[in-house]
């Protein structure tokens, strides 16, 4: 076996094209043979410079013989060996589509090993500016605020997964600078919406039950289309929440957990709802709470309670959302109503209080105007 060199350790000479070239050993082959990176300059003094920065990014690695991977060798690698088993099937399809169109494009052929900050950035200013697969009608070419977000939080998760696994020193996703979120505007429903929704959801019987327990719980769209009557405590009206529904690339729907450890939940239903769901558990003919029209030993698919919400829409002439827009709509409601954050991000599933705070600061801020009015009335009467 080969002498193992110290990390660290440095070689200088002059090449004869005249430049100079500094080594040193960032790690070790599995047979004990040490792996070089290689610094140039024209002279030996800003030679000296890059070597003293080099050794400094370097200090305290050991680095192993799979930093020789390309990026875009690694990502594959970090996809099958350490996220299949983990993520859900829809973000698994996603973070490929990312990885082969937004990320191979630029930077597949680099060695992972080699990549810079500066790098990193210029690839996400270069997505801003030519990261859409199609072209769209109005934006061109320009892929979104959010989604270069997205490209750079699993970009980010995947190099720290390298640190970890000795292939890069530090993760070059630190330091970058992106874009602000720049999400879709929430639509919630007013209170004469809501009424003028629920008037039309009354002629449809088929439907009541399903959007009047989402109006009234808030849960994720997967979330409702996985309850199961084992979930349901008739008794104390108590619902369980550990289970999501979602849509499988090529058609079906996929079983699985909620979409974050918090969204496993048990809520207390409001007894309007928990009268509703008794009633239809004793017409009910499938282990599902909401089932499949024509498959009733299915659950609802994601995709039809979707598509049925912007028909009831239609009916009621209300403007178009997105089936989570209901979801907001009961959080703001509820928030107006004076459930408090903590106890509203429990009934929806959020990691914490300040996340659901945050969400919703556009109803805060008004609560927090009323309250500084009631304060205000309060002392002026003392006063």
């Amino acid at each position: 076996m080969a002498k193992r060199r110290p990390a660290g350790d440095g070689l200088v000479r002059k090449r004869s094209d005249g430049r100079w070239e500094g080594r040193i050993v960032v790690g070790h082959k599995a047979d004990g043979r040490p792996i070089f990176r290689s610094v140039f300059a024209r002279t030996q003094g800003e030679l000296l410079k890059k070597l003293h920065a080099q050794l400094e990014a370097y200090r305290d690695v050991e680095l192993t013989e799979a930093s020789n991977l390309t990026l875009g060798q690694w990502l594959d690698k970090w996809l099958t060996d350490y996220m299949t088993l983990t993520l859900r099937e829809s973000t698994l399809i996603r973070y490929k589509g990312m990885i082969e169109h937004q990320i191979k494009p630029y930077l597949e052929g680099e060695k992972i090993s080699a990549i810079s900050t500066a790098d990193i950035q210029k690839l996400y200013n270069w997505l801003r500016e030519n990261g859409r697969v199609e072209e769209h009608y109005e934006k061109g070419n320009a892929l979104s605020d959010s989604m270069v977000r997205g490209v750079h939080m699993m970009l980010h998760q995947a190099l720290d997964a390298a640190v970890r696994e000795h292939l890069i020193p530090r993760n070059p996703t630190e330091g970058t600078v992106i874009p602000k979120a720049n999400y879709a505007p929430k639509q919630i429903l007013s209170e004469g919406q809501l009424d003028r929704f629920l008037e039309t959801l009354k002629q449809d019987p088929q439907w009541y039950d399903f959007f009047y327990t989402e109006l009234t719980t808030g849960m994720r769209l997967g979330e409702i289309c996985g309850l199961k009557w084992q979930d349901f405590e008739e008794r104390t009206g108590r619902l369980h929440i550990h289970r999501s529904v979602s849509r499988r690339q090529g058609g079906g729907v996929r079983v699985g957990e909620t979409k974050t450890e918090s969204g496993a939940r048990i809520i207390l239903l409001p007894p309007s709802t928990a009268a509703l769901l008794k009633q239809r558990k004793k017409h009910s003919y499938s282990d599902w709470i909401f089932h499949n029209p024509t498959m009733p030993e299915l659950p609802l698919s994601p995709s039809t309670a979707y598509d049925h919400l912007k028909v009831l829409l239609r009916r009621a002439e209300l403007p178009p959302m997105r089936f989570h827009d209901l979801r907001h709509t009961f959080a703001t409601h509820a928030l107006t109503s004076g459930v408090d954050a903590k106890t509203l991000s429990g009934i929806l599933g959020h990691t914490n209080a300040s996340f659901t705070l945050d969400t919703y600061t556009h109803m805060t801020t008004d609560m927090h105007r009323k309250a500084a009015g009631v304060v205000g009335g309060f002392l002026d009467e003392i006063m």
